[in-house]
C-alpha cells in the first residue's frame, strides 16, 4: 500500500548559508530547491518532498532564508545561523526558542517563520505549522520552498484544495522544482483521485531527475495498470506514514 510521504534520511541535505534579503538585495539560490532527494532503496510508497532537511532522524528541516526590507544586522545573521545549527543537531526546542526570539526582534524576516513551521509540522502541531508557513509566504511570496512546505502542512491537515494551491504557487515560482512536482502528483493520485494528472506529474518529475528514481518509475507503472474507476482496487491510504524532506 502506498503512503503519502517517505523520509530517506541518509539522503537529506541541510540548507545553510546567508539570509536572503528582500527588495532585490543579494542572496543565493537555495540548494536543492528544484530537486527531490532520491528514493531510499526498497521504498514502496509515494513521497511528499519537503525540500531542505537535516540528515539525522531527530533533526527538523531548515530553510536557510529570510526576507527583510533593509540590511540584516550581523547579530541577526549569527542568531539565525545558530538556530539552523541547532536544528541540524536535532535540538528542536533550543532551535525553536532562537527562532521565536528572531520573530520578535525581526518580524519582517520570513526564514524564522518558515523554520518554525517546519518544526511544528514535524512535531504534529499542524495548525501552528500552517500559521507560521502562511506568515512566511506572506513575507516572502517568491520563496518556492516555503510554499512547498505549506502544501505539506495543508495536506497533512486534510486541506487538499489549499495544498494544491500551495504547490501550484511553488511551481509558478520555479516550474522545475521537482519536489513540488512530485508532491502535487501524490496529492492528485492519493487524495484527489486524478490518475491521469498524477501520471503526468510523476513523468514530469522523472524528467527533472537526471539520476532517475526507480520507486517513482514503479508508481508510474502502477498508475498505468490501475483498473478503471468502479472496478475493485486497493484502498487509498487515509494518512501519510513517512515524509521526504
Amino acid at each position: 500500500m502506498r503512503s503519502a510521504e517517505r523520509l530517506p534520511l541518509a539522503l537529506m541535505a541541510l540548507v545553510a548559508g546567508a539570509l536572503l534579503a528582500g527588495c532585490g538585495s543579494i542572496g543565493f539560490r537555495l540548494p536543492g530547491s528544484s530537486s527531490a532527494a532520491p528514493a531510499s532503496a526498497g521504498a514502496s510508497a509515494p513521497a511528499e518532498a519537503a525540500s531542505a532537511a537535516a540528515s539525522v532522524p531527530a533533526a527538523a528541516a531548515s530553510v536557510a532564508t529570510a526576507t527583510s526590507t533593509g540590511p540584516i544586522a550581523p547579530a541577526t545573521q549569527r542568531a539565525y545561523d545558530d538556530a539552523l545549527a541547532l536544528m541540524r543537531a536535532g535540538h528542536a526546542a533550543d532551535a525553536e526558542r532562537g527562532l521565536r526570539a528572531l520573530t520578535r526582534s525581526d518580524p519582517d524576516l520570513a526564514g524564522p517563520h518558515a523554520n518554525l513551521g517546519l518544526l511544528a509540522r514535524q512535531a504534529g502541531r499542524l495548525p501552528e505549522a500552517v500559521t507560521e508557513l502562511e506568515t512566511a509566504t506572506t513575507l516572502a511570496p517568491g520563496l518556492a520552498v516555503a510554499w512547498n512546505q505549506l502544501g505539506l502542512a495543508y495536506r497533512q491537515s486534510g486541506e487538499f484544495t489549499k495544498a494544491h494551491a500551495a504547490y501550484d504557487s511553488a511551481l509558478a515560482i520555479d516550474p522545475n522544482y521537482a519536489t513540488a512536482v512530485l508532491n502535487l502528483g501524490v496529492l492528485e493520485d492519493l487524495y484527489l483521485g486524478d490518475s491521469a494528472r498524477a501520471l503526468e506529474l510523476y513523468t514530469r518529475y522523472l524528467a527533472l531527475t537526471p539520476a532517475g528514481d526507480p520507486v517513482v518509475t514503479k508508481w508510474i507503472a502502477d498508475v498505468k495498470n490501475r483498473k478503471p474507476a468502479g472496478a475493485a482496487s486497493a484502498p487509498v491510504p487515509a494518512a501519510a506514514t513517512k515524509e521526504k524532506s
